[in-house]
């Protein structure tokens, strides 16, 4: 991942109404929603809730696909992946120990088997 791309899905990131819609995408998983279904779970306006998967959508972070009439929308976890890995690319400048937290709670059996990250 680029600077610049990093950047752009941390930007995307860091407006609450957008967070709240990728958080509950990754909880939706491989299903994804309806943009219509967010909007309700999130009681945002269809017109608000358009900007923002926009600002999504450009950041890679949230991929569209048109389901009939309707477009539904998933979280793209490579691209959040890669940016998890760029942000931890020089941990703790070269003490690996000191990203033990981190690792082990990527490495949680619960967040595996019972999907409670």
């Amino acid at each position: 991942m680029e600077k610049e791309d990093a950047l752009r899905a941390l930007a995307a990131l860091g407006q609450e109404t957008r967070l709240d819609v990728f958080r509950l995408l990754v909880k939706a998983g491989k299903d994804g929603m309806a943009a219509g279904a967010i909007s309700d779970a999130l009681e945002v306006r269809p017109n608000t809730l358009s900007t923002h998967l926009s600002a999504l959508s450009r950041s890679g972070l949230v991929r569209a696909e048109r389901d009939g009439r309707s477009i539904h929308y998933r979280a793209d976890l490579s691209i959040m992946g890669a940016l998890t890995t760029y942000l931890l690319q020089d941990c703790c400048g070269g003490n690996p120990e000191l990203c033990a937290p981190i690792i082990s709670f990527l490495d949680d059996s619960d967040c595996r088997n019972k999907g409670r990250c």
